[in-house]
């Protein structure tokens, strides 16, 4: 299952959103390895903060930050570290 939790940082975003991404912009962390996973994230952040994300099958962990904003992250896909990743 993979957790996230989002840490708040108390301020609001100084610049516009990206207009090429007002949908999001969709994380991938994978680089081709294969196994993944994939989780939607809380979107858009409430304000400028960070993600936190664990996996608690094989530890894989990523923090990634939000502004608050439409061009914030709508979802993350992960690499597994369950058995050696394979890259491209």
């Amino acid at each position: 299952m993979i957790h996230v939790s989002w840490i708040d940082r108390g301020s609001e975003a100084t610049q516009p959103p990206n207009p090429d991404y007002l949908d999001g912009v969709d994380l991938d962390l994978m680089r081709g390895a294969n196994p993944f996973c994939e989780t939607p994230l809380p979107y858009p952040a409430e304000r400028c903060g960070y993600y936190t994300i664990v996996c608690d099958v094989c530890g894989f962990t990523a923090m990634i930050t939000t502004a608050g904003r439409p061009d914030d992250p709508p979802s993350i896909k992960l690499p597994c570290k369950l058995e050696p990743v394979k890259w491209r």
